[in-house]
């Protein structure tokens, strides 16, 4: 994980639909995915503040998985921690695929990429400009 400096954006556009209905915000949204990854040892995760720069979601949470079978138990792992909290994807993609999943939650987009798969699309680098958040537990190395 990486940091990049400077100021963090304002929030963007009106309370997305978790904050208005559960208040609970984004960021903490984001915290939480990032937290049931992490307890199935998802690999490399960062938390990307997209906040201002784009205007479909706030922040992207980015892991990776060590295989097909890995990547399906971190998104299993999401989605049970997310429906806890009565939170549920407006869409997912890449189910069958068991070499990416996307989880669109509006104001955090999610998403596990088998190792490989993760290397060959580099969305990190389509953000590089962007503040990571720090996260509440140690991510884990490639």
């Amino acid at each position: 994980m990486h940091e990049t400096s400077g100021a963090k954006a304002a929030p963007t556009g009106p309370p997305g639909p978790f904050e208005r209905e559960l208040g609970l915000d984004a960021k903490e949204l984001a915290l939480i995915i990032a937290d049931a990854a992490l307890d199935k040892q998802a690999l490399s995760l960062e938390i990307v503040d997209v906040n201002g720069k784009v205007d479909y979601t706030r922040y992207i949470v980015i892991c990776s998985g060590r295989s097909g079978p890995h990547v399906d138990a971190v998104a299993d792992a999401v989605e049970a921690a997310l429906k806890r909290h009565q939170v549920f994807a407006l869409g997912v993609e890449g189910r069958d695929s068991h070499r990416w999943v996307l989880m669109d939650f509006e104001d955090v987009i999610f998403h596990v990429f088998e190792c490989d798969t993760r290397g060959y699309y580099d969305l990190e680098g389509l953000w590089i400009d962007a503040v990571r958040v720090p996260l509440r537990q140690a991510a884990g190395a490639d």
